[in-house]
């Protein structure tokens, strides 16, 4: 890649950052007033749940500025017992490992060249209510001097399981993908049911949704745009099966119900998650990486 290219994409570079940072911020908002709205139920006395923000660093040797990004976390609101909203931004040089990954999965001239650029959001959110579901969401650019593409998607994970709430997420998602193909919906959420099966459970961990990698059509900014669009998509698809769930009545075995599920999240997430895999073998702050794991879950 040409010194020019490069400089283009340092302008690409920071279009992608700020966009993560915004749509961190639309989301951090948006929750916020959920908890300032809920005013019945067992928790509406308490305290309505504010993000608690941290500043991450990426820690790598011999770089002495490798990136970082905000951890935004919330515990014991109202609506959401643990959400964590999370953007960063890292480079540097790829270690022997994630090399290679790199190379395994086609990444060219990784081998000659290591350096690398990443940015994204990730948003995971453990609700108080057992029949409001708990939901997925990442975004992420990746660029080496060989290389880009962009990544993500959002998933459901009910351990209630609602039909209407499963249509109307995956409805939005797919309102998200066909202004930029008529495939894409199909294909992505095919993708999705694969990439969050779990094969030592022989099941899914939730009720899907979409997912996607690698993507790069030679046009940046068709991809840019689709990759926005799925993270426009995540409040109209979350925000209503929230609303109609957070104050249904629950019992004791429905919460010993949503805690087990939990369980089968975290092996997912520990095991299985791409973005936990590349966070830890990278050096980022690892609190930041494990915010998707739930405040609470058992194993029977």
């Amino acid at each position: 890649m040409s010194d020019q290219s490069e400089g283009l994409f340092d302008d690409r570079k920071s279009r992608a950052s700020g966009w993560f940072r915004e749509l961190r911020d639309q989301i951090v908002s948006a929750f916020e007033a959920l908890e300032d709205s809920q005013t019945t139920g067992p928790f509406a006395d308490a305290p309505a749940g504010r993000f608690e923000v941290t500043e991450t660093r990426r820690a790598a040797e011999g770089e002495a500025d490798a990136g970082g990004g905000l951890m935004s976390v919330m515990r014991g609101g109202r609506v959401f017992e643990k959400v964590g909203v999370n953007v960063s931004t890292v480079y540097g040089s790829l270690g022997e490992a994630a090399q290679k990954s790199m190379a395994a999965r086609g990444v060219p001239g990784i081998a000659e060249d290591s350096r690398f650029w990443a940015s994204g959001i990730s948003l995971v959110a453990h609700m108080q209510n057992p029949h409001t579901p708990a939901v997925h969401m990442n975004t992420r650019m990746f660029w080496t001097p060989n290389a880009w593409w962009f990544g993500g998607g959002a998933d459901l994970n009910p351990c209630i399981e609602y039909d209407e709430d499963t249509v109307d997420f995956h409805a939005a998602l797919k309102a998200g993908c066909d202004p930029h193909g008529d495939d894409l919906y199909d294909r992505f959420k095919a993708w999705a049911d694969e990439y969050f099966y779990i094969p030592h459970r022989k099941r899914a961990r939730g009720v899907g949704g979409i997912f996607y990698d690698d993507r790069n059509t030679g046009d940046w900014e068709a991809d840019f745009a689709f990759t926005q669009d799925v993270g426009r998509a995540f409040l109209p698809a979350f925000l209503p099966v929230t609303e109609r769930r957070r104050n249904t009545p629950w019992t004791e075995a429905d919460k010993e119900t949503q805690l087990v599920h939990r369980g089968l999240y975290a092996e997912y997430n520990l095991v299985y998650d791409r973005g936990t895999k590349f966070g830890l073998a990278t050096g980022h702050d690892p609190d930041a990486v494990l915010m998707s794991l739930p405040p609470l879950a058992k194993w029977r």
